[in-house]
């Protein structure tokens, strides 16, 4: 059962219980399945609008898990004024399920043009313009106290894939507010995305975040995710001892500027990373691709590590169990002294037990 100390359990959406069908009516195929939820594509009756309709059981392996759903509505409330989160239309309920009415975003996951054929994956020009709504919609997250903790391309979804669209953020089934002294156990995410401290049961912080948003951003130049290992314990392995790839192989033709952006995450101290508000203002996405410098060999510091060569075709999760202890979880102010996160205690990851991904959107 998840943790609920770090939820937020009000909310302003008023609760719809007359019948989702007396207003909408389902159509096309699911849009994104899990263990315990299903996204539909629904249209109102009454304006023909199309919207995603999010079925959330209110029970999952015998417990009741009501709250941990009135939290993702709370957290899309908080971000109801951020253009670049998904938008929350109106909820019903009934005995055994929470509807979420969702903004319909007709342009599907990045994770499609991620993974695509050169002529039809992003250009780098596509990945500057996409990257700075992802960091303004998480920046207004983190001014909120509000960490997303599963930023990856299957939760960035596309208002339309042709011509590209904006960027819509979702699933905010395993996001908290993280801005008091609280403990934190049991949380979600996939593996190739999670941060260091995540590994070493360090405080989470909206850092935590920007470590994902390192990943996602080599994942959307490259087609190619830096961490993925043979198997679980080696992409644990490689997220701990940061066994990364930056060689002219993988960026063939992105520029000096992007690798250096990438870099500006992947760093394992978390209160060494970029902030949201500080990645904006990196030259990469302020500077003209025309006036970019070529991405040379000579500029790359390239570490002894395995390269990976696929992206993953499934979604593992992990479950890991660590204590909040700083009351403002912003990194703002801190002590400038800057202390390295202990070591991985054991290379095998015993504590960390899989299990399946329970939330989709």
């Amino acid at each position: 059962m998840m943790n609920r100390s770090t939820m937020v359990s009000s909310t302003q959406t008023g609760i719809r219980t007359d019948p989702f069908s007396n207003n909408y009516t389902l159509v096309g195929r699911e849009l994104g399945r899990g263990k315990f939820a299903v996204v539909k594509k629904c249209i109102d009756k009454s304006s023909g609008k199309e919207y995603a309709a999010k079925f959330l059981r209110k029970r999952r392996k015998g417990e009741d898990c009501r709250l941990d759903i009135i939290n993702e509505i709370a957290i899309l409330e908080i971000a109801k004024f951020s253009p670049h989160v998904v938008d929350l239309h109106e909820v019903y309920e009934t005995a055994s399920e929470i509807i979420l009415v969702l903004e319909y975003a007709a342009g599907g996951e990045i994770f499609h043009q991620c993974v695509a054929d050169h002529d039809e994956a992003f250009t780098e020009k596509d990945v500057i313009r996409l990257l700075r709504q992802i960091l303004n919609g998480v920046s207004y997250l983190h001014k909120n106290n509000v960490v997303h903790l599963d930023l990856k391309p299957q939760n960035i979804l596309l208002t339309s894939s042709n011509p590209l669209g904006d960027i819509r953020i979702v699933d905010f089934g395993l996001s908290r507010q993280v801005d008091s002294v609280k403990e934190v156990r049991e949380i979600l995410g996939t593996p190739e995305y999670v941060a260091p401290e995540i590994l070493n049961y360090e405080p989470i912080s909206t850092a935590t975040d920007m470590w994902s948003i390192g990943v996602l951003t080599y994942v959307m130049l490259t087609g190619e995710s830096p961490f993925l290992g043979g198997d679980k314990q080696e992409t644990f392995l490689n997220i701990s001892q940061l066994n990364i790839h930056y060689g002219p192989d993988i960026f063939e033709g992105i520029t000096d500027l992007a690798v250096d952006f990438i870099k500006s995450l992947l760093i394992k101290n978390p209160r060494k990373r970029a902030k949201a508000e500080q990645c904006l203002r990196h030259p990469w996405l302020c500077t003209s691709l025309e006036l970019a410098t070529p991405l040379k060999e000579a500029d790359l510091e390239e570490p002894e590590s395995k390269p990976t060569d696929a992206v993953a075709s499934d979604e593992l999760v992990l479950m890991a169990s660590y204590t909040v202890h700083c009351p403002c979880r912003q990194l703002e102010g801190l002590d400038k002294r800057e202390t390295d996160l202990k070591v991985v205690r054991s290379l095998q990851f015993p504590a960390l037990q899989e299990i399946q991904q329970e939330l989709v959107c």
